[in-house]
């Protein structure tokens, strides 16, 4: 029997169980929220006319704001709940925040809380843990982590400064400890965000208030951070885009160098269906040598000929420089797997990853499979095995 699990893409939420196929979900509140905007809209139309415009205010939340033509509702972070059989999200519309249960037995939906001005993004519970984490983004730029109850309430922010927390996760075993993802910000004379550093990987003692960095390199980008109760760390590596432009001279060098660099591919273009339909190349001096850089185009051409005919597997839509990585205590990154948009590390030590286009799924003694094909994948959540439909 194929793992279960549940994924957000294009704002909406999945559920595949099994061997069953995948079903979608819209949240019930949302929807609430869709037809009450509607019903609004036609009860004071004769509003948007005129000086009349002017006094309508947004009553979706109960509080005032401008009109939109078309209102944004979308599910912006997932998490198995804190029971067993549910899941948890936050919902987005319009820049304001609900928290709601889902029961997967049922499709039924409860919600904790809504109208939040917070924009709480990263929702996780964790197993044996009576709190849940999320992350509070800012006016600012900046981005806080924070805990709050079980019910969505009592909401508290642990960390703070000029910085973007993200992507919480509790530490399994006793204690209350957090590992996140942090990058620190830079701004310009204005005081706006210009910039962002590379992204870190912490870990926060809730108890002791103690502060720890697992990963941290100048080049790399670590992402979406899990610990295992072995303490291997479990997140995205991902290379950082170099800063800065080309030197001047190189930009020049470059223009020179553009005729140059086309006559050449068109000629190696020619060379190559010359050498395979023909078996002759065009260029016959260098005949050794040349002799070896066919066989290797060759080689290349008929492993492209068979990933074409071999596979429907679509490429990653993210880079295939996006490694999922385990790092041992005191170890070096260890690559599980390439082109990963988006993971989650289940309680028994098995993976579920996305590359934008497929979903896989990595047993605890590495057996791979491909669960189920999945275009737009951002979070992904495993789901224990005794999980129904």
């Amino acid at each position: 029997m194929s793992p279960s699990l549940a994924y957000l893409a294009g704002g909406r939420l999945h559920l595949k169980v099994g061997d069953d196929p995948v079903r979608s979900f819209d949240s019930a509140f949302g929807q609430q929220v869709r037809d009450r905007h509607a019903e609004i809209q036609g009860r004071h139309g004769w509003k948007q006319e005129g000086r009349g415009a002017r006094f309508l205010g947004n009553l979706l939340w109960g509080a005032p704001g401008p009109e939109a033509a078309g209102l944004r509702i979308a599910i912006t972070s997932l998490t198995r709940g804190p029971r067993p059989g549910e899941l948890l999200y936050t919902l987005d519309a319009d820049g304001r925040t609900a928290v709601c249960v889902f029961r997967t037995e049922d499709s039924s939906e409860r919600r904790l809380l809504h109208g939040s001005a917070q924009r709480m993004r990263d929702v996780r519970a964790g197993s044996g843990h009576d709190r849940i984490a999320c992350s509070v983004q800012h006016a600012d730029g900046t981005a806080s982590i924070a805990v709050m109850s079980l019910d969505a309430s009592d909401l508290r922010e642990v960390t703070e400064g000029d910085v973007q927390d993200r992507s919480p996760s509790w530490v399994p075993g006793p204690g209350n400890r957090l590992v996140y993802q942090s990058a620190s910000l830079g701004r310009d004379a204005a005081g706006r965000p210009a910039g962002i550093g590379p992204t870190e990987v912490h870990l926060l003692d809730l108890e002791s208030g103690t502060l720890e960095t697992l990963a941290s390199d100048p080049a790399n980008d670590f992402l979406s951070p899990h610990l295992d109760a072995q303490g291997d760390l479990y997140c995205i590596r991902r290379p950082r885009a170099k800063s800065g432009g080309p030197s001047l001279l190189g930009a020049l060098l470059a223009i020179v160098l553009v005729p140059a660099r086309l006559l050449f591919a068109v000629f190696q273009y020619l060379n190559f269906f010359s050498a395979r339909y023909t078996g002759k190349p065009l260029m016959t001096a260098g005949a050794k040598r040349q002799g070896a850089d066919m066989r290797q185009m060759m080689q290349w051409s008929n492993l492209m000929d068979a990933s074409q005919g071999g596979t429907d597997e679509p490429p990653p839509t993210v880079s295939r420089r996006s490694h999922l990585v385990r790092i041992g205590p005191g170890q070096k990154p260890e690559v599980v797997a390439e082109g990963v948009a988006a993971f989650d590390l289940a309680e028994d030590g098995s993976l579920v990853y996305s590359t934008g286009s497929a979903i896989h799924y990595r047993d605890a003694a590495g057996k791979h499979q491909r669960l189920v094909g999945g275009d737009g994948v951002d979070t992904l959540v495993a789901l224990e095995s005794t999980v129904t439909a």
